[in-house]
């Protein structure tokens, strides 16, 4: 942890302290340590299971105390049978169990668009009356057309503001649904998809609290799977077949039924940039270490030209959408590795990544 020691210290010239400037021939050399390829996610079983169920607890201990402090009795979520929505869903039922509240306060909102499956509809009613929450469907295709005419947006145009209208006329309904119950709306988004700014402003990103906002995608894999071992056989093959679940904002139209936007064939694969994410913000590695690292832990998944295009992409995005962290709304950490605003990420907007890319054009 002499990384960490000396990033976190109070001594200011504590890295002058062991800075020698040298010049020395050295010979190609082949790295020999072994990298864990998901540095989220604890190998051992036991330790893995032990460690799902602290988190969930911690985020719902979270969500408690804020539940306490408002004295609402309310949530309203936006459940799509993705993934984070689930987590998410998970969490606010135990906090509501913790603080003996009717799950029936929770308001759960499928909000169908352009591009949602049957699938993907049929698990999110499923799982709220599994849940005993309440159910609520309102489909958003009417509201959406009629703002792309006030627009003058073509609907044949499948672009970002076909997309972020969708988003940002679903988190609308769960606001002012929220007024409606004198509640507030939690958001599902999780830690890479901040890193990544793979949400839309004012849309998405935007709630009264973010359950997921500490959770790194390759990590909320785990903690579904581990709820779903821990609950009543029927939840548990819904929660599987959730787990199965293509990774999609579903936003563009489907095709033969089947999702046809996968986010990790455009933004890339979420256990690449969880292990970059971990090593930049933990240790502070620089992009040439982090991609030796990556060579070690994926060997024989990830070629080299793959791990540095996705390496590129990575630093790209984390740098071009920090204004969106910057407005982050409150939620639990979780861990060593957060992007609050307020906690502890520091990062002007307007920073420039060219030194980065630079260096990763250069391996």
């Amino acid at each position: 942890m002499l990384q960490e020691r000396l990033r976190t210290t109070t001594w200011s010239n504590a890295g002058e302290a062991y800075e020698v400037s040298f010049d020395m021939d050295l010979p190609k050399i082949r790295m020999e340590r072994k990298f864990p390829a998901l540095p989220f996610v604890p190998d051992d079983t036991k330790d893995l299971n032990e460690r799902c169920e602290m988190i969930l607890n911690m985020q719902a201990n979270g969500l408690k105390t804020r539940l306490k402090h408002t004295g609402s009795k309310c949530v309203t979520i936006g459940i799509s049978g993705g993934l984070d929505s689930t987590l998410a869903l998970i969490v606010i039922a135990r906090a509501f169990d913790m603080l003996k509240l009717d799950r029936k306060g929770v308001m759960a909102v499928s909000m169908p668009g352009f591009g949602t499956t049957k699938r993907t509809k049929n698990n999110a009613q499923h799982l709220c009356e599994l849940m005993g929450v309440t159910f609520q469907e309102i489909s958003i295709g009417s509201a959406v057309t009629q703002h792309f005419q006030d627009i003058s947006h073509d609907p044949d145009s499948h672009d970002v503001t076909y997309e972020n209208s969708q988003a940002r006329e679903r988190t609308q309904v769960l606001m002012d649904l929220a007024n409606q119950c004198g509640g507030f709306v939690i958001g599902t988004g999780d830690l890479s998809e901040l890193a990544l700014g793979w949400a839309t402003f004012n849309g998405d990103i935007m709630s009264m609290y973010g359950v997921n906002c500490s959770i790194p995608k390759t990590l909320v894999r785990h903690l579904v799977h581990h709820a779903a071992l821990t609950s009543g056989e029927e939840l548990c093959a819904l929660l599987e077949d959730v787990l199965d679940t293509p990774v999609s904002p579903e936003l563009l139209p489907p095709v033969d039924g089947v999702i046809s936007q996968k986010t990790e064939n455009i933004v890339g694969p979420y256990e690449l940039h969880d292990f970059f994410l971990y090593y930049m913000l933990r240790f502070g590695f620089t992009p040439t270490k982090i991609f030796h690292m990556a060579q070690s832990a994926f060997a024989g998944t990830y070629d080299d030209a793959t791990i540095k295009k996705w390496l590129g992409i990575f630093y790209k995005r984390f740098f071009m959408h920090q204004f969106k962290r910057s407005c982050l709304p409150d939620g639990p950490k979780v861990g060593s590795v957060t992007l609050s605003p307020r906690g502890d990420w520091r990062m002007p907007s307007d920073a420039s990544s060219r030194l980065w890319l630079d260096e990763i054009e250069a391996l």
